[in-house]
């Protein structure tokens, strides 16, 4: 199995929402995990964290839209996204890492996935 595997990713209209999952043999109730994305042309950023007891974290364009959580009975992290704008537009990866505190921007963490497209179109 892949360490993290992405899953969630569509073309939707701006307003719409999606919810991203990523699961796999990295997952660990005991690690920081987050989400990033990478637009085409732009420097990745990092859009929200999640630590081992909860704490979460996100960059200030996505907040009060973007809720990341963890189901950690079925070993997923989630990104759930409302309200999409056209520039949320990327591809988005989710990362994990066994850390005492989670860093910010998450894609300095260690494990990765190989993303999942996001398209908003205005």
């Amino acid at each position: 199995q892949a360490p993290l595997v992405e899953s969630g990713g569509d073309s939707v209209q701006a307003g719409g929402s999606l919810t991203l999952s990523c699961g796999g043999s990295a997952y660990s109730a005991m690690y920081c995990m987050g989400w990033f994305r990478q637009a085409h042309g732009r420097e990745r950023e990092g859009v929200a964290s999640i630590d081992r007891n909860g704490n979460t974290r996100y960059i200030d364009s996505v907040k009060g839209r973007f809720t990341i959580s963890q189901d950690n009975a079925k070993r997923t992290l989630h990104l759930q996204m409302n309200n999409l704008e056209p520039e949320d537009t990327a591809m988005y990866y989710c990362a994990a890492e066994f850390r005492s505190s989670c860093p910010w921007p998450p894609h300095t963490l260690r494990l990765r996935g190989q993303g999942t497209q996001v398209t908003v179109s205005s």
